[in-house]
């Protein structure tokens, strides 16, 4: 099975800047999108064959956004968190399926001056007890733009972004005690020690050019699944949007 996960930062954007040949080259089986920033009206001519298309828009125009596009349809859907207080900004879509739940997210960013930390603390906790729960009635693949840096080998300057929103000690905290769950982060799984890897680069300074970025983007799985991955990618030539699409191949 093959997932790919990708902030677009735009999804309507995305496409005029090469997203509909690389969403036909790679053939994923489920193919996760946060940042979609569009309403579900909007949305209604993206269409690719053979593909269900599930759609979670924020309320408000222009922002947040997740959808999922799968070749299987799902024996259910759920939309959000189930909590009033989370589930206005479209962040998160969970597929059903015999063997797995598919649960796609875009975590809030805390933003500058950390003016959202403490929104984002809730909300961290809200999503753990969401997993923990799904996990315990069959495996998880928990994917998308998580907004954190867990490791200082996930940026490329860690000693000056100990305060900046996605590298505090709470926010990286939090992934700690999430990934403490009996869940893995498949790319250090796989690669624990592979640095200069990252997913996001800021439009300024040249930041990709010059890869200076943050790994932020993450397929998170049941413990339990680790013995089924096959393959973890980062697709960082890949352009289109100011993160990448990341990959996971699991064996059925």
């Amino acid at each position: 099975m093959r997932f790919v996960s990708w902030n677009v930062n735009g999804l309507r954007a995305c496409i005029t800047k090469g997203f509909e040949k690389f969403f036909k080259d790679i053939d994923a089986d489920f193919f996760c999108i946060q940042e979609t920033k569009m309403q579900d009206n909007q949305a209604e001519n993206i269409n690719f064959d053979g593909y269900y298309k599930y759609i979670n828009s924020a309320i408000k125009k222009g922002y947040s956004g997740t959808a999922i596009f799968s070749k299987e349809k799902p024996l259910n859907v759920t939309y959000g968190l189930g909590i009033e207080e989370h589930d206005k900004e479209g962040r998160v879509i969970t597929l059903e399926y015999d063997k797995f739940y598919l649960v796609n997210c875009y975590t809030p960013n805390s933003k500058r001056e950390l003016e959202r930390l403490d929104y984002r603390m809730i909300w961290e906790d809200e999503i753990k007890k969401y997993l923990i729960s799904l996990d315990k009635i069959k495996p998880i693949i928990y994917c998308g733009d998580l907004n954190v840096a867990h490791k200082e080998i996930d940026l490329k300057n860690p000693k000056t972004n100990h305060f900046s929103a996605g590298f505090t000690d709470d926010e990286r905290k939090k992934m700690t005690e999430l990934l403490s769950s009996n869940f893995i982060d498949t790319y250090r799984y796989v690669y624990p020690d592979k640095a200069d890897v990252y997913t996001w680069w800021s439009y300024m300074r040249n930041s990709r050019d010059k890869n200076i970025g943050w790994r932020i983007d993450y397929f998170i799985i049941s413990e339990r699944l680790k013995n089924k991955i096959s393959t973890v990618d980062i697709f960082s030539n890949v352009y289109g949007s100011d993160h990448c699409p990341i990959l996971l191949e699991l064996n059925d």
